[in-house]
């Protein structure tokens, strides 16, 4: 299986995405934008200078990196977000300062991290009753602690 990468003008020179160790389930992505700060509170689309092509039955989830998260509260406010297969647009990801302190982002910086997984496109359909179960109707907190 095969996850196409095509570099824009902005990237001529990044890393393809990346696992850092065999047992890695991420790819690493890079920022390719100039470098930038990023305020508390601030959130920015940041650009990646890549477009991939996924086979139909994949999609890409993109996740936070943990080590940017705990060390300057960087999150993604969508994670995980999903790239459809048939997307054909530039990755860019979307980065969250909850932190105390602006954090610099240098271009080439590891921003988020990509995970590939199988989905099931399901007919969906209208039913007049549902099958019982144990908990029903029980939501949040429903189950105990």
């Amino acid at each position: 299986m095969f996850v196409s990468f095509h570099r824009l003008p902005h990237n001529p020179d990044l890393p393809l995405p990346a696992r850092q160790t065999p047992g890695s389930a991420g790819y690493d992505v890079c920022s390719a934008e100039a470098d930038f700060v990023l305020r508390p509170g601030e959130r920015r689309a940041v650009a990646t200078g890549l477009r991939m092509e996924l086979p139909p039955e994949l999609e890409c989830q993109v996740r936070p990196r943990s080590g940017l998260a705990l060390r300057h509260g960087l999150t993604l406010p969508n994670a995980p977000a999903t790239i459809d297969p048939d997307y054909r647009g530039e990755l860019k990801v979307i980065l969250a300062n909850l932190g105390a302190e602006p954090v610099p982002i240098p271009r080439g910086t590891r921003i988020a991290q990509l995970v590939f997984a199988r989905f099931e496109a399901p007919t969906l359909c209208e039913a007049d009753t549902l099958g019982e179960t144990e908990r029903g109707g029980g939501g949040f907190g429903s189950t105990g602690v």
